[in-house]
């Protein structure tokens, strides 16, 4: 089970806010510079995409390629390694902590969501779990990945997988729910 984070332990109905004012200001200060400043701009503005996270503090390594029409919950909690790629209408929903590696891509309407409850205790609080993205990982089209989950290096996601458990370095996996099919080999080199 991976290790989860209780927002706030104090929330006693699922109809408070587990977050503060100021984060909520915050957040909403994000999805206005979002809007006004990226979502309009073309693919080779993407220095000035990662600008605006950097503002926000996401942890920014390199370069990495954030699609405009990426959507991404709270900045600060996603860390981007060199040439990671987040992908069109790909999801980064960070309400707990997202990494995704170096050279790794979440394909579009990726699906990366870091949040769920405790259905044990009656007000359903919020927690969350970390997601990893392993370097050179791929995630296709589509794919949801829950709470808590790693996703090796050099690993595959089918299109339209859910990922429910930890997937290992350099396997192909697909399915709902993800199971491994295969190895993931080294590509051979041309004969000609």
């Amino acid at each position: 089970m991976p290790e989860e984070t209780i927002v706030n332990p104090e929330q006693t109905s699922a109809y408070e806010s587990p977050w503060s004012g100021s984060n909520r200001a915050l957040r909403v200060l994000w999805e206005f510079c979002w809007v006004v400043f990226c979502v309009w701009t073309p693919k080779p503005l993407n220095p000035w995409r990662l600008f605006w996270l950097r503002v926000f503090d996401a942890k920014i390594h390199g370069t990495p390629f954030v699609h405009q029409r990426a959507r991404i919950e709270i900045p600060w909690n996603l860390t981007l390694h060199d040439r990671a790629c987040l992908g069109d209408r790909a999801n980064a929903y960070s309400l707990g902590e997202i990494e995704i590696g170096a050279r790794a891509t979440i394909a579009q309407e990726a699906y990366l969501d870091t949040g769920s409850h405790n259905f044990e205790k009656p007000g359903m609080p919020l927690v969350t779990a970390k997601i990893t993205i392993g370097a050179d990982a791929f995630v296709g089209a589509r794919a949801f990945v829950l709470p808590g989950v790693t996703i090796g290096s050099r690993s595959v996601i089918g299109a339209g997988s859910v990922v429910t458990k930890d997937v290992p370095e350099n396997v192909i996996a697909a399915g709902n729910p993800c199971k491994i099919l295969r190895p993931r080999l080294e590509a051979t080199p041309s004969a000609n």
